[in-house]
């Protein structure tokens, strides 16, 4: 009897999430455009990696090629059913990791409405992959987090250091040996496809603090490489890259995610933020 119980229980908890996640896909279909970057680089890269094998002839395309290849069943949906069940795998993926990092119900609120995430969502962008990274064993992590190397490489470098410190020369070998002949053959197939991003750093859009931000970057490397905490490391690597999307700031705001005081004034100031330049973009647009 007991059983049947947590059966029916089960059933009807799978039931109802089943039915919310029919409602965002529906909602989001519906209600928003297709998000410019689902649209103009990852669907059409997932498409050309099944079709030609080549995901770089999409001109907006820098990740590892790696990255579409779970995308490639939605990229032959209609664009807006593709977009709208990208948008629920971010808005899991953006949870499952601030559970993992140990966020409270009302941080983890917080944090899925705070601005960095948002725009993400809305953008059909893709740092929850990263995010989702941190909180997997780094010999499959470091996939996830070579996907934004602005949010992940200092992660890299940590669990670099961690290996070491475990196993040596073996436990590197075993935790970086993958994702190292992943990047070596993509190296042989693609070129050095890495570099194509580069050419993003003097856009408008840029929310690097790069230069300026180096000293503290380096300080939270050796934070985390000192106390052993991964906490440092994900703050650390936007301060050290040329080239940092608003969005991709949501990995430094999910490093503290678990002090609660701490990650609700964060967001409170990025909305600030947010409102400041509102406000200046009014000011310099009135005639």
């Amino acid at each position: 009897m007991i059983l049947e119980r947590v059966q029916t229980r089960d059933v009807w908890r799978y039931s109802l999430v089943a039915v919310l996640i029919a409602v965002i896909v529906a909602a989001v279909a519906v209600y928003l455009p297709a998000p410019v970057d689902w649209r103009t680089a990852f669907r059409p890269a997932a498409r050309a990696m099944l079709l030609t094998g080549d995901p770089y002839q999409v001109e907006g395309f820098f990740n590892p090629p790696w990255t579409v290849l779970p995308m490639i069943p939605l990229a032959f949906l209609p664009e807006q059913i593709g977009a709208a069940l990208m948008f629920v795998a971010g808005l899991a993926g953006f949870a499952f990791a601030a559970h993992r990092l140990g966020a409270s119900p009302i941080v983890l609120g917080a944090f899925i409405l705070s601005p960095p995430v948002m725009h993400s969502l809305l953008n059909g962008n893709i740092d929850w992959l990263p995010l989702v990274g941190f909180v997997l064993p780094p010999q499959i992590g470091l996939f996830f987090i070579l996907i934004k190397p602005q949010m992940g490489l200092a992660v890299a470098l940590f669990w670099l250091v961690e290996a070491w410190r475990e196993g040596g020369l073996r436990e590197v070998i075993r935790v970086f040996g993958p994702v190292g002949a992943a990047l070596a053959l993509s190296l042989a197939l693609y070129g050095l496809w890495p570099l194509r991003s580069s050419q993003e750093v003097g856009l408008w859009w840029n929310a690097s603090l790069w230069p300026m931000s180096i000293p503290i970057g380096l300080a939270l490397v050796a934070a985390a490489v000192r106390s052993r905490r991964i906490e440092y490391a994900m703050g650390a690597a936007p301060c050290l890259s040329p080239y940092v999307l608003l969005h991709a700031w949501s990995g430094a705001l999910a490093a503290i995610l678990k002090h609660r005081v701490e990650a609700l004034a964060a967001i409170a100031g990025l909305w600030l933020l947010v409102a400041i330049r509102a406000f200046d973009t009014v000011l310099t647009s009135a005639p």
